[in-house]
């Protein structure tokens, strides 16, 4: 078999040098896949670029949401045999991938574009580059980011953060449901099951079979607030929501300035990119008022269907500067928390130490909500499920 450049020893640096850029691009890479790939490679005929990328794609990608951006960075990569060195090197690349660089998804335009590390003013030289490729941050930044509130950060660390949100998890407590499935538990026998374990031992029964109760995450109905004073917020948390809920069952977001936007069919998108360029689209009133009884009055008159009984957990985020009438919030969120089992809000406004929430939208929402957290920082989201646990304790 004919190997190219891996008889000259360039296969092996072309195919790190690819990790790193996926690593740019936020996909989780760790030398163990990385030595997959390079034996993947070996077992195939490189001079078939879809063999190579499939095989590639196989052992080097874990996340579904990462797939579209290896195939569309592998297509772009692997193009040009000097596009490896340029990466390597953190020049902008001059190949010519399938993608226009305008229509590129932001992941992959991050992973190609030459960045600096945090507090480096000077331009940094070639070897510097060659050594930070893959460590966009170091020790130290990370913990500084940590506890950095998102509407103090810079562009560049603001997508940095914004990629971390992604990888944090969000646990919901679950409820016993209606249906049942088959298990060792249960107090009705699972008949089907019970002939099947039959005509496998003759007739003779070793084991019988009984339907439990299903465990599912309780609904989730999420209200994020898209005004002025949360335009630097609601982008992040919208990004973190998607990502940490990906598996929910029932899962139904809104984002309200002066009207309300349904941005369900975007959430059903795998990718979190994507998710957000469909929920730009959709919102009409971004970086606007805030009128937050009006759209709970539209919630409960199109979308009450989406509240599943008592079940349901509802997370309004917003900083409670609402513009509206307050007698008409306040009949609202009585509607409301009929209707749901815990009424959350998330506060970013809780980032100053002493905040009572005195203005009139705050108020009448602090009246009403079972309990009152803070999503102003990483350190913050990463403390959320915990918070969660224990409000739905009480």
């Amino acid at each position: 078999m004919q190997l190219g450049d891996a008889r000259l020893g360039k296969l092996a640096d072309n195919i790190t040098g690819f990790g790193r850029a996926l690593r740019r691009a936020g996909v989780k890479l760790d030398s163990s896949r990385m030595a997959l790939a390079l034996q993947a490679a070996l077992l195939v005929d490189v001079g078939e670029r879809a063999d190579l990328g499939a095989a590639l794609e196989a052992v080097m990608i874990g996340r579904e949401q990462d797939r579209l951006v290896f195939r569309e960075l592998f297509e772009i990569y692997f193009q040009d045999p000097k596009v490896g060195n340029k990466l390597l090197a953190q020049l902008l690349p001059s190949a010519e991938g399938k993608a226009e660089p305008s229509k590129r998804r932001p992941r992959v335009r991050e992973a190609l574009a030459p960045q600096k590390t945090f507090g480096q003013q000077a331009a940094p030289t070639r070897e510097d580059q060659k050594l930070e490729f893959d460590a966009a941050m170091t020790a130290s930044d990370i913990a500084r980011l940590q506890h950095a509130d998102f509407n103090a950060l810079s562009g560049t660390e603001y997508r940095l953060v914004e990629r971390l949100a992604r990888d944090i998890r969000l646990p919901l407590p679950d409820y016993t449901s209606r249906r049942s499935r088959p298990g060792i538990q249960g107090a009705r026998m699972h008949w089907p099951g019970v002939m099947h374990e039959a005509a496998r031992t003759g007739g003779e029964l070793m084991r019988l079979p009984r339907l439990q109760r299903r465990q599912q995450p309780l609904p989730l109905l999420v209200l994020v607030d898209v005004s002025g004073s949360m335009e630097r917020y609601a982008r992040l948390l919208l990004a973190f929501l998607h990502a940490s809920t990906r598996r929910h069952i029932q899962r139904d977001v809104f984002a309200f300035g002066m009207g309300l936007t349904d941005l369900s069919p975007a959430f059903r998108v795998a990718d979190t990119d994507l998710m957000l360029a469909q929920a730009s689209q959709a919102i009409e009133d971004f970086a606007g008022g805030t009128r937050l009884g009006a759209s709970l009055a539209t919630l409960r008159q199109q979308h009450a269907r989406r509240l599943v009984g008592r079940r349901t957990i509802v997370l309004i985020i917003t900083d409670g500067l609402d513009t509206g009438e307050p007698a008409e919030l306040d009949a609202e969120l009585q509607w409301l928390r009929r209707r749901s089992r815990r009424l959350l809000w998330l506060n970013p406004l809780l980032r100053f130490d002493g905040y009572a929430p005195l203005a009139r939208g705050a108020s009448v929402l602090h009246k009403h909500a079972h309990g009152m957290l803070a999503v102003h920082n990483l350190s913050k989201l990463e403390e959320l499920a915990a918070g969660l646990a224990a409000l739905m304790k009480t």
